[in-house]
């Protein structure tokens, strides 16, 4: 008896989830995961190619997924869609942010360009801001809801060189931290995760110096691996993610334990 109750806390059955940054990484195997698990998942991207490529290996086995591009820096586009997923499917369970950009890496913060270190703020918080202000009013009306925004170990630590991106993701955490007593009663809670580095294309274009020096900072002494990820994403954005809100999740290998 007790088995099938924990099945269903975490089965996704009949809910409709939608997943940002689904092309690759960490929100491609999010989305596979949650999908596997019986969700309609709504896979959200800026590469066309990309997301479509991971619906069709979700169909493939059978589980259901569709695929949206959306550039969630865009306010108006970024309401346009939720309203139009809303009444579509007359619900949304759960919303996995995932979208994200490093921007300049290894660079002194003196020397970025503002229209450079804006565009980083413009993806990375605003857009999760603007997204959790367009679901909030469906979650609230249904009176259920996950929303599980994907910050990261910089949010939390600050790397060097990497100040507009430490911004950010420091800021979406604190931004969690509140809209979570906001809604807390509502039966919806809004968690953050910070993971260090995994091994997901983001980190392609970033600085071999800075990427050293994360790894170096992990006592498990390797890389993430976006399936490990996906587990804790998975847990977050379920039935099961009941009594924790506000909270920061981590998965650093055991750089950060707090």
């Amino acid at each position: 008896m007790s088995n099938n109750s924990s099945f269903e806390q975490t089965s996704f059955a009949g809910q409709v989830v939608v997943v940002t940054g689904a092309a690759s990484g960490i929100g491609k195997s999010a989305a596979q995961l949650i999908a596997s698990r019986g969700a309609t998942v709504i896979c959200i991207d800026t590469n066309s190619v990309g997301v479509e490529q991971v619906v069709a290996e979700i169909k493939s086995t059978g589980a259901i997924a569709e695929s949206l591009l959306l550039d969630i820096s865009n306010q108006s586009e970024v309401k346009n869609l939720v309203s139009e997923l809303a009444k579509k499917h007359n619900k949304i369970d759960a919303l996995v942010n995932c979208a994200g950009y490093p921007g300049p890496t290894g660079e002194l913060v003196e020397n970025i360009n503002w229209p450079d270190y804006q565009k980083v703020l413009e993806v990375n918080l605003y857009g999760a801001i603007w997204l959790t202000q367009a679901v909030l009013p469906v979650m609230k009306k249904q009176k259920y809801g996950r929303i599980v925004q994907v910050s990261s170990i910089a949010g939390k630590e600050g790397n060097p060189k990497m100040a507009p991106y430490n911004t950010a993701k420091a800021g979406l955490i604190g931004f969690v931290k509140g809209v979570a007593k906001e809604v807390a009663v509502d039966g919806i809670t809004v968690n953050a995760l910070a993971p260090a580095v995994i091994a997901t294309p983001i980190n392609v274009n970033t600085a071999k110096e800075t990427l050293d020096y994360m790894i170096a900072k992990i006592p498990a002494g390797r890389l993430g691996e976006p399936s490990e990820v996906a587990e804790i994403i998975a847990f977050m954005a379920s039935k099961a993610c009941s009594f924790t809100t506000g909270f920061t999740f981590d998965i650093s290998g055991g750089r950060a334990t707090y």
